[in-house]
């Protein structure tokens, strides 16, 4: 059974400018910069674990039982990117990665990180500001934070929970459960197997749910946006809408 699900927001033009907004990866500027490199035994399931500011995380998947991480550090000046330390805590079960911001904010600094970890790996938190998250091919729990930016998602294996603000939220190819929240950005998701929950502001929700659980309902909350949720499953789960001023819901189900 198949179950189509839309509402129709009367503030359209505001959707226009704001459900598509993306304020993407705002690094300060790199006029001096510094990159690094380290790699690090991690056993397959252990736990990684990611911070940083004022720049952008991305986290693949490979064959080797190994983490590997690449990155940049970059600032305004030379003195300033000395200033920010890069600290790895390792052992074979767990790593954890963090940039260290310096005392004084005042310089225009940050740090962006490219790390691959085992397929099965547990991303216990991975956060930024001012960055974008990018995850794929992993097996595994993922918990992602940022601000100020977008988080892609795909060939996921695992529960997701995503929240940012002011970015959009994509994620394809999701096996497990699957909570996102933003504001001022749109969320485009396609999951299987597991429960939805999607909330926004002055964005869209479009998802499609192939066999959820039928445990849980399907979540979806948005103001100013369209909602469009199709299901594809033999059992339907509830699906429930949370505040949705002004939208009018239609239905259609096809066997």
């Amino acid at each position: 059974m198949r179950t189509f699900a839309r509402f129709l927001p009367l503030a359209a033009a505001l959707l226009l400018l704001s459900g598509c907004m993306d304020f993407g990866d705002f690094g300060p500027s790199d006029a001096y910069k510094e990159d690094f490199h380290s790699t690090h035994p991690l056993n397959a399931g252990g736990t990684v674990s990611i911070e940083t500011f004022n720049g952008s995380i991305e986290v693949i998947g490979w064959e080797q039982n190994s983490v590997e991480v690449n990155g940049t550090k970059y600032a305004s000046t030379r003195s300033a990117v000395d200033w920010i330390k890069i600290d790895v805590n390792a052992t074979p079960g767990a790593v954890r990665i963090r940039a260290i911001r310096p005392t004084d904010t005042h310089w225009h600094i940050g740090a962006r990180f490219t790390v691959r970890v085992p397929h099965k790996t547990l991303l216990d938190h991975v956060s930024s500001s001012n960055g974008t998250i990018r995850v794929e091919d992993v097996d595994g729990n993922a918990r992602l934070e940022t601000s100020n930016g977008g988080i892609r998602l795909s060939r996921i294996k695992g529960s997701v929970e995503g929240r940012t603000s002011n970015g959009t939220i994509e994620a394809q190819d999701i096996d497990g459960n699957a909570r996102f929240h933003t504001s001022n950005g749109a969320i485009r998701a396609e999951t299987s197997h597991g429960s939805f929950e999607g909330t926004t502001s002055n964005g869209s929700i479009h998802a499609r749910l192939n066999n959820p659980a039928r445990t849980w309902p399907v979540r979806a909350e948005s103001s100013n946006g369209n909602i469009e949720l199709t299901l594809d499953a033999q059992t339907l789960p509830d699906v429930r809408r949370g505040r949705a001023r002004g939208f009018t819901p239609t239905r259609r189900t096809r066997r």
